[in-house]
């Protein structure tokens, strides 16, 4: 019984977070979110050319707050726009995120649900990494993903509004190689991640399936897949409540 009262006690700690905790949350994504401003420009931009209105554009980038599937409803837009197409394309693009809410959930539910909702709206793949480190460190992770989440939105939107205002801002970030940077920044928060042989075989299933999605499906396909192929593994093999 007193184990229960141990293990209760330290879900309340790792769950909570308050104004000061989401502001380093927020101080702690900055420099990476400055990144951020070259791919919100480049949207920018790319949605000016496609014939977007720039008020039509910011309201996007600051409503949806996904970029790769914002890029692709670009590809998508037309006088008579598709929208089936442009839902499904957009939701498979972002199927990762119910895996981001189910890997969060041992905390999540702990909160209200208008907490619950409310830090999962600015949820990305950067902010929820480090907020998985943060609480596979035993550490409170709510503030990180909240406070990085609005960071990272709020570098993305004034990222938009350059592309579309000022243009050719950043209209390559390939050149100068600004689309690497979230890839070795995840890299980085895996590394120095919880690490045990569940983590290892989660990672390993969820690298060959995107890998061979990559090379045999269609394009983008393989986000969603290495996504899925993840997710089945760990729960496949369950969840380890202490990896030590």
């Amino acid at each position: 019984m007193h184990k229960q009262q141990d293990t209760s006690s330290d879900d309340v700690i790792l769950h909570h977070f308050d104004k000061a905790l989401v502001w380093d949350g927020f101080k702690q994504l900055v420099p990476l979110s400055l990144f951020v401003i070259a791919f919100g420009a480049a949207f920018g931009l790319a949605a000016a050319q496609a014939g977007v209105d720039g008020n039509m554009a910011i309201a996007m980038s600051t409503l949806v707050f996904a970029g790769t599937s914002q890029f692709a409803a670009l590809d998508l837009w037309a006088a008579e726009i598709p929208l089936f197409t442009l839902v499904i394309t957009v939701f498979a693009i972002n199927a990762r995120h119910l895996l981001m809410g189910a890997t969060l959930y041992p905390w999540l539910h702990h909160l209200p649900k208008s907490k619950r909702y409310g830090v999962m709206l600015v949820a990305s793949d950067a902010n929820w990494a480090m907020s998985m480190q943060a609480f596979s460190l035993e550490k409170p992770g709510f503030g990180i993903l909240l406070g990085g989440g609005l960071a990272l939105w709020f570098f993305w939107v004034i990222g938009t509004w350059l592309g579309i205002y000022f243009g050719n801002v950043v209209s390559d970030p390939k050149r100068f190689g600004l689309d690497m940077v979230m890839g070795c920044f995840l890299l980085t928060m895996v590394v120095n991640g919880e690490k045990n042989l569940r983590m290892l075989f989660i990672w390993s299933v969820a690298a060959i399936a995107s890998l061979l999605a990559y090379r045999f499906l269609p394009e983008n396909s393989h986000i969603v897949v290495g996504a899925f192929a993840g997710g089945l593994a760990g729960l496949t093999w369950g969840y380890q409540t202490d990896a030590r």
